[in-house]
């Protein structure tokens, strides 16, 4: 027979460990000093996927989905010289499009994308990449990620595009501590200060692929380390 006291404790325990996980580690004051220290360091951050328009943009972070984004600047380099807008890329025509990205992951099911996403901004928005979540995520190949990335870059709105890399800063240092990419996201959006909302994404996401990387952080160049709660936090001066 099971002790109810005993297992209420259990339960409490579990659930109060649960919601001191889930809070930043930071307090206000150190969330500013992270941003803070990002913007001195770089205070115009940039994403690193080749394009030439909104259009362009789209298509890349629609193409870099399980890709890295030198495989995607390689593989769009021709392509966007010959269709930097949807009529373009149309024309083009699905097989050659294929052709044109075949060096890049899960390329076929991409190229079909393309070819239908440009279609569609034809037909149902003038040609214009579409301004709002909502109608960006209607497109094929389109998530919230992606949405996310082409609202803030093409159109200067303040969101948050969480990728592999943003998801595992958040977690390991305790920023915004989260089991999907959608709670760490919206997480973030309440901590950071609105000043840094901007270019909050880029600062991480270029701090996880460079500095705090997954196999093994670069402690001894991190600019934030004085500020760091991680506990994979290398000591300086230790291998």
């Amino acid at each position: 027979m099971v002790d109810a006291t005993k297992t209420k404790k259990v339960v409490s325990s579990s659930n109060t460990r649960k919601k001191t996980v889930s809070r930043s580690r930071y307090s206000k004051a150190e969330i500013y000093e992270i941003f803070a220290a990002f913007e001195k360091d770089n205070p115009e951050p940039e994403g690193e996927l080749n394009h030439s328009n909104e259009f362009t943009l789209l298509v890349a972070v629609v193409l870099s989905a399980q890709a890295t984004d030198a495989g995607v600047n390689k593989a769009t380099k021709h392509l966007f010289q010959i269709a930097d807008t949807p009529e373009k890329m149309v024309a083009l025509g699905e097989d050659k499009i294929r052709e044109e990205i075949r060096t890049i992951g899960l390329y076929k099911n991409k190229a079909k994308n393309t070819f239908l996403l440009s279609k569609i901004l034809i037909e149902q928005h003038g040609g214009q990449v579409p301004q709002t979540r909502e109608e960006l995520e209607a497109l094929p190949g389109v998530g919230r990620k992606t949405a996310n990335v082409v609202l803030n870059i093409a159109f200067g709105q303040p969101t948050i595009a969480v990728d592999t890399h943003l998801f595992r800063i958040a977690n390991r240092v305790g920023l915004a501590p989260g089991k999907t990419p959608l709670d760490v996201e919206l997480k973030l959006e309440k901590v950071i200060p609105p000043e840094f909302m901007q270019h909050a994404h880029h600062w991480l996401i270029l701090h996880g692929r460079y500095i705090c990387k997954a196999r093994k952080p670069a402690c001894d160049r991190c600019i934030i380390y004085d500020l760091c709660k991680s506990k994979e936090k290398i000591l300086k001066g230790t291998d």
